[in-house]
């Protein structure tokens, strides 16, 4: 591999937006098992809303280079690598470091990329789409014919969600701002809007019942209120705490806080369950990448191809919000902050920059 000199976004500390800063580095060699990926497109989420403020569970210390996913060309091999993958677009998940202009991944960590995706809406499939697959077809298993709640459904988790779950005849009350509503009702959703405060009412109005799971990326006394929405046998999937990212509050003591309420709330009648899924282990914190992680790789692989093939015949859309270079990350995130958008937002390579808007 010839020397490769790439740009990169730090969080150099607790920092606003405009507090990212640009650092240049040589890539060093590969391992054997290694891969280097020219960046095209890499997400901005909640996950990094929170690590600009130290509130992210186990982020590292600062200063880090963040960024949870990345599509790109594979650029070089390391000497065990077939050198059939190099010039094939990838992804893959990779928590942080992927806010850089090329990314080292090891190579059974990769999906390959049908030709002809666009590497922004694919990006939206990595944490976003896997997230959605995840908690709906493995963890809450709904069946046709059930009605669940999305909270956020305007969002990047959401937007998936929701149109997954009407591909598999599942009723979506989605929450979401007013200006959102149009998306999300077209997406097959019917529409709550959660700043008039009365989301209980709302959805306790369109489901007298209770409604058969409820996915929480709101945290706080939301978890109270979504437990509530359930009917007896009901699923409640936190899958998130974005209340934290705008609060105080310690990331501990609200993660102590769900699981004493899971502990208090399973002697409940009415058999309701709970759970806390996180993409690196559903429920478990990381267990299945740490533990299992031929397991955790296999079920990525399979997800995203799934999702590639539903983006790639119509089936699913993939809302990528804003393309904002990956130079102005900073920017992305502040936006990101202001919400009001409809899907994620995605930071772009050099080679994908001039198409951003």
């Amino acid at each position: 591999m010839k020397n490769v000199t790439t740009r990169e976004i730090v969080i150099p500390q607790l920092t606003d937006p405009e507090g990212l800063v640009v650092r240049e580095r040589a890539i060093p060699a590969l391992a054997a098992d290694e891969v280097l990926i020219a960046m095209e497109a890499t997400g901005v989420s909640y996950a990094e809303v929170q690590m600009i403020r130290g509130k992210y569970p186990g982020q590292p210390a600062f200063p880090f280079v963040p960024g949870y996913d990345v599509v790109g060309r594979v650029a070089a091999v390391g000497s065990g690598v077939d050198r059939a993958l190099e010039g094939k677009r990838v992804a893959t998940i990779t928590e942080t470091g992927s806010w850089a202009e090329h990314v080292v991944r090891r190579a059974h960590e990769l999906v390959v990329v049908p030709e002809g995706l666009d590497p922004a809406e694919v990006d939206t499939l990595i944490v976003n789409g896997v997230t959605a697959y995840k908690m709906l077809h493995r963890t809450a298993k709904v069946r046709p014919g059930q009605t669940i709640v999305v909270h956020g459904a305007g969002g990047g988790v959401g937007t998936v969600l929701v149109q997954l779950a009407r591909l598999a005849g599942v009723n979506v009350i989605g929450t979401c701002r007013p200006a959102q509503r149009e998306e999300v009702e077209a997406m097959g959703a019917t529409f709550v809007d959660y700043t008039r405060n009365q989301v209980p009412e709302d959805v306790r109005a369109l489901a007298p019942a209770g409604v058969d799971a409820v996915f929480d990326h709101v945290g706080g006394d939301s978890f109270r209120t979504s437990y509530a929405m359930l009917r007896p046998g009901g699923f409640m999937v936190a899958f998130g705490n974005a209340s934290l990212a705008r609060g105080t509050g310690s990331q501990w003591a609200a993660f102590a806080g769900f699981f004493l309420r899971k502990a208090l709330w399973s002697f409940k009648p009415g058999g309701r369950r709970m759970t806390f899924f996180d993409i690196w282990g559903r429920g478990t914190f990381g267990a299945d990448r740490i533990f299992r992680p031929t397991r955790f790789w296999r079920e990525l692989r399979e997800d995203m191809e799934r999702l590639m093939d539903l983006l790639a015949t119509g089936k699913l859309k993939a809302n990528v919000a804003h393309r904002i270079p990956l130079l102005r990350a900073g920017e992305a995130i502040a936006q990101h902050q202001a919400g009001g958008f409809v899907g994620k937002i995605v930071l772009e390579g050099p080679g994908l920059a001039a198409h951003a808007t």
